[in-house]
């Protein structure tokens, strides 16, 4: 990884210091690299840089941490957060304006790196994500303050707007580690898979995390009016009740009633229910790595699939 960041470096430098500024701040913020990891998980275990030469896993593992970044930054403003990664958001350092151009600036470089990559299947892969992703944000903004909001429209979201990207770089893995067509879907659906799993864990500690380990202030999604599923899991199984203040909270988009919230969430055991939503698709997600060859890198992504449900933060 150390590689990539070299990359990153490298290729974030711009002649306009605010574009520098910016981007340093929130990719010097760290976070899990999680998707670049899988390209290059996959890609090393399929024996590409090994069996066959190349860097181009270093360069595309930057290019799937830009895009990442770029929709952070996108997402900070449209949520107007204040808190991410343990510290204050780029919007609320350097103003909304700066955090949607710098945004735009990454998306942008991460396009000219991918087109210096040469291959059209890469593009492909990359410039379909990327607006598949940007359909997710709008279909989230489309369920802001929905409680009327189904699990499949909850899923259809988080297919977009997170797993679709962490799809992106395991397919990307499978491309240049030499894979067929239904190989690399099989790489897409381990990534599709193991992205659900980790953004529905990262809504169980919206309501049960450690904000000193997350980074984020918890009730962050309800304060946003997003309804994920340990609230529709209330909405559909709780008491008329717990169901009414669920849904003033979603609808009213506030914190007001959050204590209230915590404890419905709790009582009717939603954030069990997500869990083992997250554990059949982490168990997805593990069952179509066997195409792998056995390596250090396949029994990382293997450890990966674990790591996305029993992780708290």
């Amino acid at each position: 990884m150390e590689a990539v960041n070299r990359v990153i470096r490298v290729r974030l430098r711009s002649e306009v210091v605010l574009i520098n500024q910016v981007a340093e701040y929130i990719v010097g913020a760290g976070g899990k690299r999680l998707r670049p990891a899988l390209v290059l998980l996959v890609a090393k275990a399929l024996g590409y840089g090994v069996e066959q030469s190349g860097t181009n896993h270093h360069e595309l593992a930057a290019v799937v941490e830009f895009i990442h970044t770029a929709t952070l930054l996108h997402d900070d403003v449209v949520d107007e957060s204040d808190l991410r990664r343990g510290r204050s958001t780029a919007n609320a350092i350097f103003g909304n304006a700066a955090s949607v151009l710098v945004g735009d600036f990454l998306y942008s470089r991460a396009f000219q790196m991918m087109v210096g990559v040469d291959d059209m299947r890469i593009m492909r892969v990359l410039s379909d994500a990327t607006n598949v992703i940007a359909e997710g944000e709008v279909l989230q903004l489309l369920n802001v303050r929905n409680a009327d909001a189904s699990v499949e429209d909850y899923l259809r979201v988080i297919h977009f707007k997170t797993a679709m990207l962490f799809e992106a770089a395991a397919r990307l893995g499978g491309i240049l580690g030499g894979l067929d067509e239904a190989g690399q879907e099989r790489m897409a659906l381990f990534g599709r898979h193991i992205g659900t799993a980790f953004q529905l864990i990262d809504d169980v500690l919206d309501y049960s995390g450690d904000e000193a380990k997350t980074g984020k202030h918890l009730g962050d999604d309800l304060a946003e009016g997003k309804p994920t599923l340990p609230l529709i899991h209330v909405m559909q199984n709780g008491s008329a009740q717990q169901a009414s203040v669920v849904r003033h909270a979603i609808e009213a988009s506030g914190r007001e009633c959050f204590m209230e919230v915590m404890a419905a969430v709790h009582e009717t055991g939603a954030l069990a229910v997500t869990r083992e939503y997250a554990r059949r698709e982490a168990m997805a997600a593990r069952d179509a790595l066997s195409l792998l060859p056995p390596s250090v890198f396949t029994d990382s992504l293997l450890q990966l699939c674990d790591f996305a449900v029993a992780r708290n933060y």
